[in-house]
């Protein structure tokens, strides 16, 4: 059993979601019955695959100070948010289910709606690889609420494409397929822990082993494998990215510091162009061979640059520790 299940058990991580048609917070929030103004609030929808995760990040929400309503329909989406602005609620989350052949054009729809009303929508795309959500389903021995008379890789095909639109036009991207929940409420922390003051962007920058996949949410990846490999030195093997030796090994060929200097500078003519268009998430894949070496002490010098350079950054090992 995943360490996702053993952490949480039913509804876990690793648990395909139930519905439970209650919000988190068992208090709404009061309501003045003569009050018809609103006040705009934050509002995060949380959606994607069945089994990826997504009652556990509203549950990392809800423990962030965010009012969670679970399995909300679309169309209820505005009325419930206008609900909560009209008491004292802030920062308000919603975790959508599949409920209907439409769902993607409704939730998107719902969305173009809350902005217009004056919110601020964020969507929250939680998603994993097709052989762990299989996986965490034969784990829990449920079907897949789209799986009908069909297998359950059918189930998970059809929900990935009914929510092609929908994960298009997300703001983060979350695949929890090497994830533990540990690491789901770290990435979630980075994003919202901050009293509702999102910043413009915030960078995370993951290294990886190629021979383990490419990470599905990266919006950049950077290839470290041209650099020498010091799985082949006895002295630096048992030795990981982050340990000085191997850093500076890495950092000192004479192709590393060209390389990082030049992509740095691509960085900071894209990071402007990503804020103007409203993007507020940004992660750069560093990989190599396998994820020990190389692609950790990029990654590491990657975000270093990157908050001298005042980004909020944080840095995630995918692969460390696998061989």
């Amino acid at each position: 059993m995943s360490e996702l299940t053993r952490a949480h058990g039913a509804g876990a991580l690793g648990t395909p979601p139930g519905t439970s048609g209650h919000p988190h917070t068992d208090v709404p929030p009061p309501i003045d019955p003569t009050s018809t103004e609103t006040q705009p609030l934050d509002v995060v929808v949380v959606t994607g695959l069945s089994g990826a995760g997504k009652n556990s990040a509203g549950r990392v929400l809800e423990d962030l100070g965010w009012f969670v309503v679970d399995n909300l329909p679309p169309a209820l989406l505005l009325p419930m948010v206008e609900l909560g602005a009209r008491g004292d609620v802030r920062r308000f989350a919603a975790v959508v289910d599949v409920r209907s052949r439409a769902f993607s054009s409704d939730l998107q729809e719902a969305i173009r709606i809350l902005a217009e009303a004056g919110h601020r929508p964020r969507v929250v795309y939680v998603h994993a690889r097709d052989e762990v959500l299989v996986r965490r389903y034969e784990s829990v021995r449920r079907e897949h609420p789209l799986q009908g008379s069909g297998t359950l890789i059918d189930g998970i095909s059809t929900e990935r494409a009914l929510l092609t639109g929908i994960a298009g036009e997300a703001d983060l991207w979350v695949d929890t397929s090497d994830l533990n929940v540990h690491q789901l409420r770290a990435t979630l922390e980075n994003a919202f822990a901050r009293e509702g003051q999102t910043p413009p962007l915030t960078a995370t920058v993951l290294s990886f082993g190629f021979k383990y996949g490419l990470p599905l949410d990266a919006d950049l990846v950077v290839d470290a494998r041209f650099l020498p490999n010091p799985h082949w030195l006895p002295e630096l093997r048992p030795h990981t990215g982050q340990d000085p030796d191997v850093r500076d090994y890495v950092l000192s060929q004479e192709a590393a510091a060209p390389f990082l200097d030049r992509y740095t500078d691509v960085l900071r003519l894209l990071i402007p162009g990503y804020r103007r268009e409203g993007k507020r998430y940004l992660t750069l894949a560093v990989g190599c061979t396998g994820g020990k070496h190389r692609s950790v002490a990029i990654a590491e010098e990657f975000a270093r640059r990157l908050s001298a350079d005042g980004i909020d950054v944080a840095v995630q090992h995918r692969d460390l520790g696998r061989e």
